[in-house]
This record gives structure tokens, C-alpha cells and sequence, in this order.
């Protein structure tokens, strides 16, 4: 049998962290062009994080050694830690959830920052958000799959798939969700824009939130909770 509790997993980058802003000022601290957050989510893969294509000769050559990769690592750490931002509205929303009775939260990353669990709680506790009240916080490296990941927390709380819930904003994660018989959130001001997440990944369009407030909407909708005061 299952248990009578329900589980929201939240994406951190893109999702819940405005990871753009962070990337692109890690990338200008070293000299480097990201461009603008359109352009940036029409990218796919390793084009995504080294610039875009037009960029992509400058990018790689100051990247090349080991030396000035590890540099990349260390000051992305810093931005997120000192400077990263949540999006408007998510550290109320994941405080609403965590308070909710027989609700399982967490957030899972495949955030590329040293020690990344770390780098998110402090980035969350900087937001008012404490960590250590979530159910989970799960680093998924960036060669494994994250459905049996999802699976693994769903079967570790011994939850019924139809009550499990799983928010992200790239065409993986939708995948990620429904393969692990969850109900995709999907938000279309992350990593990918809309039209590649409905014309392209095929996601309906009634799954995406276009802006962190809408997110916030069907949520606590889905949940239903009270509306908290900064969804009204």
C-alpha cells in the first residue's frame, strides 16, 4: 500500500534559480559573451554554457586549459552563493509547500558548482528557505538519467505515482516526469523557450507557465492551498 502523502520535486536551475543572470556574470567576470536569454534558449547541450555558436571560438580558447576551467567552476560558485537569485515568488511558494501537511518536497540539480549541494543551500538559506526542512536535496550528475532518479525518491516515500508531482523547464525533465508516472509543471522562463518546448519537445501548452508567478498559480492550485499573498 501506499502512503497517504503527496510529493512535489522542484528543479532548481532555470526552474526555481534564475541561473541565466548567474552564468552570464560568471561568464563576464572571465571576459566571455553569453548573450541574451533568448538566444541562450534556443542553444542546445555544450553550446548552451560556452556561448552559442557565433561565440563559441572565443569562448572555447579561454577555456582550453584545465587551469581556466577550474576558474569557471570557482567564480560560478561564487556568483550562486553570494549573488544568485530565486525567481519572484519561489522561496514563498517552497516555504508554502514545505508547511503543507503530508506533502513531500524537495529540489534536484545537476547544478555544475563546487560541492553543489552546498552551493544550493546556501543560495536557499540566503532566501529565507530552509534547506534542512526539505524531504531531499539530490545533486544528479549530468551523465545519469533523471527519471530513475525521480523513480528513486518516489519509491523511497513510498508514494502513489498519481499523487507525485515534478516541475522543470527543459524538455528532459517533462520527459523525466512522465516516464516516472508524474505530473509534469513546465515553466517556459528557464533554459527553454516556449515554442521549443510546444513546437519542438511536442509538451501541451496547457503544462507551461510562462512566468515564476503563473508557476506559483497552478501550484498552489494544484495543491489546494490558500493563496498565499504574493500569487494575489
Amino acid at each position: 500500500m501506499y502512503s497517504n502523502d503527496r510529493l512535489m520535486i522542484l528543479d532548481a536551475d532555470g526552474t526555481t534559480i534564475n541561473a541565466f543572470d548567474a552564468i552570464a556574470e560568471t561568464f563576464s567576470r572571465l571576459g566571455m559573451e553569453l548573450g541574451d536569454l533568448e538566444s541562450f534558449q534556443k542553444r542546445r547541450h555544450l553550446f548552451k554554457y560556452l556561448g552559442g555558436v557565433k561565440a563559441f571560438p572565443k569562448n572555447i580558447s579561454r577555456q582550453i586549459s584545465k587551469r581556466k576551467r577550474n576558474a569557471l567552476i570557482s567564480t560560478l560558485t561564487e556568483v550562486y552563493r553570494e549573488e544568485s537569485q530565486l525567481f519572484p515568488g519561489i522561496a514563498s511558494l517552497i516555504q508554502t509547500l514545505i508547511a503543507t501537511p503530508k506533502l513531500r518536497v524537495g529540489i534536484v540539480t545537476r547544478n555544475i558548482t563546487i560541492q553543489p549541494e552546498e552551493t544550493l543551500h546556501v543560495l536557499f538559506n540566503r532566501h529565507g528557505v530552509d534547506t534542512t526542512a526539505l524531504d531531499f536535496l539530490v545533486h544528479i550528475p549530468l551523465h545519469q538519467e533523471k527519471t530513475a532518479q525521480f523513480k528513486t525518491i518516489r519509491e523511497h516515500f513510498n508514494i502513489n505515482p498519481a499523487k507525485s508531482y515534478a516541475c522543470g523547464d527543459e524538455r528532459k525533465d517533462f520527459h523525466a516526469a512522465i516516464n516516472a508516472g508524474m505530473h509534469p509543471f513546465m515553466v517556459s522562463y528557464g533554459f527553454e523557450d516556449h515554442q521549443h518546448l510546444t513546437q519542438k519537445a511536442g509538451i501541451p501548452e496547457e503544462l507551461i507557465s510562462r512566468t515564476p508567478a503563473e508557476l506559483c498559480q497552478r501550484v498552489i492550485h494544484a495543491f489546494d492551498l490558500d493563496f498565499p499573498f504574493f500569487i494575489k
